[in-house]
């Protein structure tokens, strides 16, 4: 069994304040549950109207397997146009 760990820093666009920041979030972590299965936590920049540290966890049956769903969670990620990627780790435990 392998847990994984996706820490990301995200730069929301066309956010102008923490409720339309909160919104974006709430549907963004939405689709990750349901597309992913993965617990996912705002982990830092609460204050920010612009940014976000999320943490996404899951587990797979190995490392291949946890480091594909990681990757394929990114390419998600990247596929949203009011979102940048700033910066991401990935962990497997």
């Amino acid at each position: 069994m392998t847990v994984g760990i996706l820490r990301l820093a995200i730069f929301i666009e066309k956010s102008h304040s923490l409720k339309e920041k909160r919104m974006v979030l709430h549907s963004l972590k939405a689709r990750l549950r349901n597309s992913f299965n993965v617990a996912i936590a705002q982990i830092g920049d609460e204050d920010k109207w612009q940014k976000a540290t999320l943490a996404i966890v899951g587990v797979e049956k190995d490392k291949k397997n946890m480091n594909s769903a990681l990757s394929r969670i990114i390419n998600f990620i990247e596929q949203f146009s009011n979102l940048n990627l700033i910066n991401y780790e990935m962990e497997l435990i």
